[in-house]
Formats: structure tokens, C-alpha cells, sequence
């Protein structure tokens, strides 16, 4: 199943942060295409290095969660932004909006580092923030549906089932690379996990912060 989109029917703002976010990872993209190797080493998020010298560092929390392994990579993850990220605005509103992403971005970091505390390899990609965003999309909005294409048809399907699918996936992924001995690059799916858990804790405390002011 591939989503396509989502219901925003019901929708009352213009999604101005996600659209932003979009477009700077993509630009990144292609300063880092330009940059090469050595721009990649500079800016992604390095666990050895980061704790050697975290106040050296401290800028590759925010610059690794920009970068991208490959056009698969960003065209995937800026699609999973575009379909559930402007609900999400619109049910926080963009300047707690703005802020959630980060949290969530640097959630999902510190938990891929502490799965990793000694590795090399440089860490990039928006996806643990974007998987906060999945975690508050299925927490805010759980009888939304996504428009899926199965084969030729476009299909409505109920939007835990896209998102649980790939909870699945990471899941039974990231068990697999904590029990991995190499050090070797590929997905960092802890940081996915943690990125989507953080986003549901997060939307479930700001929500029920929310409705407190209204009964209050």
C-alpha cells in the first residue's frame, strides 16, 4: 500500500510550517548533493564525536535532521510530512507545531545514541520527527482515513492501519539492529521508535494541557 493523502476536510489553517520544512529539507538536499562527502561528515550527527565534544557538536542535533541518504529517503519521508504533518499544524498551531518537530527530532537522536554510543557513522534523515508527527496524527486523529494506491485503484484506508503497518516495521526492525554487531550504515530504526514515541507522550500531555484551559 502506498498513501497518497488524507482527508482535510476539517482543516482550518494554511499548513505554512510544514510546507517550510518541506522545502528546507528539500534545499539541504541539494546543498548537501553539492557538498558531497565532506559536508555530510561535517553537519550529520556523529555519536563518538557528538560525545567527545558536544559543545563542538551541538549544531549537528538540528543540521542531521535536514540531511537525507538519497532522493528515496527525502521523497519518502517529505511525503509522510505533507500528508499527516498539516493536520497536526493545524490542530497545534505552528509556533507549538515548530517546536514539537524539534523535540521529537532530537528525541529520536538521544535514543539512537544511546544505542550507539561508540559508532562513527554519521546519523542524518528527518525521520524520527516525522514519526512524531505520525504518533500525534494517530493520537489526535484516530478515525482519519488515508487515500492508499493498491495496484491501479486509489483506496480509502483508516489511517492506524497505514501507521501501524509501519510501526510493525520498525519495530521488529529495530530490534534487529540493537542486536547487530557490526557497524555498519543503514536505517537508524530506533530513532524512529522513539521519534513516534515521543510525539504520542508529547500529544497526549499538550492535549490534555489544552483541555484543561477550556474547562478551566
Amino acid at each position: 500500500m502506498f498513501p497518497i493523502g488524507d482527508d482535510d476536510s476539517a482543516r482550518r489553517t494554511f499548513p505554512v510550517i510544514t510546507y517550510v520544512l518541506i522545502a528546507l529539507n528539500v534545499l539541504f538536499f541539494f546543498v548537501e548533493l553539492s557538498g558531497g562527502d565532506a559536508f555530510i561528515e561535517k553537519w550529520a550527527f556523529v555519536p563518538s564525536r557528538f560525545l567527545a565534544n558536544p559543545t563542538n557538536d551541538f549544531l549537528t542535533l538540528f543540521t542531521s535532521m535536514f540531511m537525507h541518504a538519497g532522493w528515496v529517503h527525502l521523497g519518502g519521508n517529505m511525503l509522510y510530512l505533507w500528508i499527516f504533518g498539516d493536520n497536526v499544524e493545524d490542530r497545534f498551531g505552528h509556533i507549538k507545531f515548530t517546536f514539537f518537530y524539534l523535540i521529537c527530532g532530537l528525541a529520536a537522536t538521544f535514543a539512537q545514541l544511546a544505542f550507539s554510543l561508540g559508532s562513527n557513522i554519521p546519523n542524518l534523515g528527518a525521520s524520527g520527527a516525522i514519526a512524531g508527527v505520525l504518533g500525534a496524527y494517530i493520537l489526535l486523529f484516530p478515525q482519519g482515513r488515508v487515500k492508499v494506491l493498491q495496484g491501479q485503484r486509489v483506496i480509502l484506508v483508516p489511517a492506524l492501519i497505514v501507521i501501524g503497518l509501519w510501526i510493525v516495521l520498525q519495530l521488529f526492525s529495530g530490534i534487529g539492529s540493537i542486536t547487530s554487531t557490526t557497524d555498519t550504515g543503514g536505517v537508524a530504526y530506533m530513532a524512529h521508535i522513539s521519534g513516534f514515541v515521543a510525539g504520542f507522550v508529547l500529544t497526549f500531555l499538550l492535549r490534555g494541557s489544552d483541555r484543561a484551559k477550556l474547562t478551566g
